[in-house]
């Protein structure tokens, strides 16, 4: 999920780029790491300074006598897939980044998180193999070769989201700082470019909180902390939403002693309370220190780190700080105001359901618009925007429908409503009745659906081993209003980690099956059944 900020998903592309774009594409925001050199075809051992940085060239802003068909402005995964869509239907298309392609969820986001991830999950797997009869001894974290991992998994992926790779697709791409000028043109570079469309696509940014004492100490955010070199001893996070939970499990996970201050009353608070349990349990099993209800007053810097003190007198010690209490759109100095597109409060562009601004010539896609942060919106959102801009309005998103995943171990999936509504059911499978889960002492979890009085699956909650993989098909279930009849109708593969959302179908269509209504029509259909075969 990494939300809160960062729950981004794996590289997703909108559907009409699927069949437009020859080049496949992926996720929004910017490291910055310093003089990071190109590098070609990484290894599994490249250093962390040889990580390629995806720059956009810095070239002379094209010069065009005619409007461009669109500007895209910003090259995370909205801007690009934008871009690539209207590519695809035959416009010229030029994309604006300040930074580099690629966005947060190559350098800072999806793919170095999940990097980390898999070399803390390598650690607390062999701490615990003795459980199947496997003794490993003592298990040592190389920390600066867990970076290596981290980064040569950015390197291998970097050529994908390149402007080489954008311009081989068609669009022109120029490094430069986008400001609009005007309803329908755009300065960069000190050239003020013309526009018939354009596409804001900047992304969001680590927000941090107003707490006294900030200033005064190194603070990691989900940017920064993917230049750590050496394991903080001890790491304070502030925030238990999913980038929080996420990364605290990870660090703790290879090492460090790790603590998570949440002000709510639980961890992952928008999410069903069983599934906030069970990831509390998990956070404490990797002896993570879970302080919830608990509200950061102040920092004081102690030498090379700090204290945190707590609205309650307590104080927590630290070497290192992340701060992990959400994103804020990148709408600042854009002009978007001078263009004619209404911002929020917080810096969001508003739009309508088809993603168009108050500039019916400027449209926006991704973390700008107030929706979801997740990759895979702003993957559909650029692929939408597009469309709509060059065929019509006549696409819609609708982020009711969208599925989210905190990627914690147990990973945490959900999707559409978290009630059934009046006379709907709620059904829940544990996994400690499926086999798969008990073949590989797995069994912490559960899959919940709901379904409304139609038979209808309307939600869902899975928390297990890639609850990421098994929520997909109950997102198709929810936005398709499939019913648990349909889903049970379905030969599953067996055993698998999925099965729970199969049994809950069955479960369900079983019970329906008891009804008064359902047993007149079986006994029916069993008697007249007989009949025939007697009468054969």
């Amino acid at each position: 999920m990494i939300p809160d900020g960062w729950r981004r998903s794996p590289r997703r592309l909108g559907i009409l780029d699927t069949m437009t774009s020859p080049t496949p594409a992926r996720g929004p925001l910017a490291v910055p790491a310093a003089d990071m050199p190109t590098a070609d075809a990484p290894t599994a051992d490249v250093e962390a300074s040889e990580v390629p940085t995806a720059d956009v060239p810095t070239a002379d802003v094209p010069v065009a006598t005619e409007p461009w068909d669109l500007v895209v402005v910003g090259g995370g995964t909205a801007g690009m897939l934008g871009a690539r869509t209207a590519v695809g239907l035959g416009a010229r298309v030029l994309l604006i980044e300040s930074d580099r392609t690629g966005g947060d969820c190559l350098w800072t986001g999806c793919v170095p998180s999940k990097a980390l991830q898999a070399a803390a999950a390598a650690a607390a797997d062999a701490r615990r193999a003795h459980r199947f009869g496997v003794d490993v001894g003592e298990v040592r974290v190389d920390f600066p070769r867990v970076m290596q991992h981290v980064h040569a998994a950015i390197a291998a992926i970097a050529p994908v989201d390149s402007p080489e790779a954008l311009e081989a697709a068609g669009v022109r791409v120029c490094r430069g700082r986008a400001v609009f000028t005007g309803p329908d043109t755009v300065t960069v570079g000190g050239a003020t470019l013309r526009f018939r469309q354009a596409l804001v696509a900047t992304g969001a940014g680590p927000s941090l909180p107003p707490l006294e004492g900030l200033g005064d100490v190194d603070t990691l955010t989900t940017d920064t902390v993917w230049e750590l070199t050496a394991l903080p001893g001890r790491l304070v996070v502030i925030g238990g939403g999913s980038t929080g939970c996420e990364l605290g499990q990870a660090f703790a996970r290879l090492g460090s002693a790790v603590t998570i201050v949440e002000s709510g009353a639980r961890v992952l608070s928008g999410e069903d309370s069983d599934a906030s349990a069970a990831i509390a349990a998990s956070l404490t099993a990797d002896a993570v220190t879970v302080l919830t209800r608990s509200t950061a007053a102040r920092v004081e810097r102690v030498g090379d780190g700090g204290v945190l003190q707590l609205a309650d007198g307590a104080r927590v010690e630290f070497d290192a700080l992340l701060v992990a209490t959400g994103r804020r759109p990148r709408t600042d100095g854009l002009g978007l105001e001078t263009a004619g597109v209404l911002l929020g409060v917080d810096g969001t562009a508003r739009v309508d359901a088809h993603l168009r601004t108050t500039n019916p010539r400027i449209w926006a896609a991704g973390d700008v618009t107030g929706h979801p942060q997740y990759t895979h919106t702003a993957g559909v959102h650029g692929t939408v925007a597009a469309f709509n801009a060059f065929l019509g309005p006549l696409r819609r998103v609708d982020s009711r429908g969208e599925p989210r995943v905190t990627f914690t171990r147990p990973e945490v999936a959900a999707v559409g409503r978290s009630s059934a509504g009046r006379g709907g059911t709620v059904i829940s499978w544990p996994h400690d009745k499926l086999d798969r889960g008990i073949a590989e002492g797995a069994t912490a979890g559960f899959t919940r659906l709901m379904i409304d009085r139609r038979g209808r699956v309307v939600g869902a909650t899975v928390v297990g081993p890639r609850a990421g993989e098994t929520i997909g098909e109950l997102a198709v279930a929810v936005a398709q209003k499939l019913t648990t009849s349909a889903l049970a109708g379905v030969t599953h593969p067996y055993p698998t980690h999925s099965d729970g959302a199969w049994n809950a179908a069955v479960a369900d269509f079983r019970g329906r099956l008891g009804g008064p209504l359902a047993k007149r029509a079986l006994w029916a259909l069993s008697h007249a059944r007989r009949w025939w075969v007697r009468r054969g």
